[in-house]
């Protein structure tokens, strides 16, 4: 702990595993879209109380004049709270700039979390999302031998489609934690 920061509660100590900034590249697609790239940051960190606080940013993958990634235009943003619960137990609480709004309730097991939306509150303005499944969890890391990265998958039920995988990110490497 550096100077000013506070002590992580010990209510987010199933959750520690995510603190920090995560990036990489990932993949969408949906039936009512064309497939994209993207790359993706998504950032966990405290104050010291029992919840951590979730921001995620991703922008269109794009290739610069040598060919190695880039970010192209801005895509998605979302930010909440992940608040563990007892018994291996997790609350999540998402807002979108877009008008939508999404609990998630789910478990925790070790490196591995998987959601299911309780709730999903939208807009007048906003596209018809009514469901959501959420999976997140560490792997081992490709690039860097003896380390994991963070994986993520996202299911989504929308715009009268089924649930069904929208965003995947194999491989989010750590960049940082407090």
């Amino acid at each position: 702990m550096t100077h000013g920061e506070p002590e992580a509660h010990p209510d987010i100590a199933p959750l520690s595993f995510l603190l920090g900034r995560w990036e990489g590249a990932g993949k969408g697609d949906y039936p009512t879209i064309e497939p994209f790239d993207f790359i993706q940051r998504l950032t966990f960190t405290h104050i010291g109380k029992p919840y951590l606080i979730y921001t995620s940013r991703s922008w269109r993958l794009e290739r610069d004049e040598d060919g190695a990634p880039a970010k192209g235009a801005p895509l998605a943003v979302e930010t909440g709270f992940w608040r563990p619960q007892p018994a291996g137990r997790v609350e999540v609480l998402l807002a979108h700039p877009t008008g939508i709004s999404e609990i998630y309730l789910g478990e925790v097991s070790g490196t591995r979390i998987e959601l299911a939306t309780d709730a999903v509150v939208r807009t007048e303005s906003a596209k018809p999302v009514t469901a959501g499944r959420r999976l997140y969890g560490l792997v081992d890391s490709l690039r860097r031998p003896g380390e994991q990265d963070l994986a993520y998958a996202y299911d989504m039920a929308a715009v009268g489609q089924p649930l069904q995988p929208h965003l995947w990110a194999a491989h989010l490497e750590w960049v940082w934690t407090e």
